[in-house]
């Protein structure tokens, strides 16, 4: 039900900033908790930072202070704002919508948008 698409990614210097942006097609978007995830190359896919309808937001250690997740639920979108970047968050970053209607929740993904940080 839910279509997701990732945009912003692209190359950055060490210490240089992006803005992600994942827009969802679909309804009762605010009713989701939304999350980044992120592939680097050879390496499992890790959950980077999530944030539930009701706005509380939660990131793993290596990002915090440094990214910032925000959702706009009337525009259907979530960003990751990233700042000082480092070549460790090389990744393909993916959007995630998390439906905790169901038992298990249903999980639905973008196609990722990747992420070089590299002088």
């Amino acid at each position: 039900q839910v279509q997701l698409v990732e945009s912003g990614g692209g190359l950055v210097q060490p210490g240089g900033s992006l803005r992600l942006s994942c827009a969802a097609s679909g309804r009762i978007f605010s009713m989701y908790t939304m999350g980044w995830y992120r592939q680097a190359p050879g390496k499992q896919r890790e959950l980077v930072a999530t944030i539930t309808s009701g706005g509380s937001t939660d990131y793993i250690d290596s990002v915090r202070g440094r990214f910032t997740i925000s959702r706009d639920n009337a525009k259907d979108t979530v960003d990751l704002q990233m700042n000082n970047l480092k070549p460790e968050d090389t990744a393909v970053y993916y959007c995630n919508a998390r439906n905790w209607y169901y038992s298990p929740p249903h999980d639905y993904w973008g196609q990722g948008t990747q992420v070089t940080v590299s002088s």
